[in-house]
């Protein structure tokens, strides 16, 4: 019975934190580790905590180096199976997360959050050392560069 919800798409177990929502008891159950910060499941080999199982294993291919998901055009592998299906995108092409704004399509969903920034004018990575603020962290780490009178990708040769 419980497992007809998925298909249906019905809801009826709520988080009384947040405005989730989940099909099954269990994932409800998964869902609320996060508002408790409780993380379980802890990686052997630096000792980071994790709330699901799932995220520790995933976790684990960081150490092992492991790459079981391999691109059947160019055959570059990856670590876990969202990477490889978003890796996939540069050569379909495909890009499937619009904004709902402007329209700019995006083959990444956090391109599209990052992209949504700029319609907010939302700037929340600030330098420390003049106050300047950026959308995005990899503008505020190449403007840290000016301060310190680097370039980047500089030869150091």
């Amino acid at each position: 019975m419980a497992h007809l919800l998925t298909h249906t798409k019905e809801k009826p177990h709520s988080c009384n934190l947040c405005t989730k929502a989940f099909s099954l008891q269990r994932n409800l159950r998964r869902h609320l580790l996060t508002h408790t910060n409780e993380k379980p499941y802890v990686c052997d080999f630096c000792s980071r905590g994790f709330s699901q199982l799932g995220s520790l294993k995933r976790h684990l291919q960081t150490h092992t180096k492991e790459k079981p998901y391999a691109c059947n055009i160019c055959c570059k592998t990856f670590s876990q199976q969202r990477i490889l299906t978003e890796h996939s995108r540069t050569h379909t092409n495909e890009k499937p997360f619009a904004c709902n704004l402007c329209s700019k399509t995006f083959s990444q969903k956090c391109n599209l959050r990052t992209h949504l920034k700029t319609h907010t004018n939302e700037k929340p990575f600030t330098c420390d050392l003049c106050s300047k603020a950026f959308s995005q962290k990899t503008n505020l780490k190449t403007h840290l560069l000016t301060h310190t009178r680097k370039k980047p990708n500089a030869c150091d040769v």
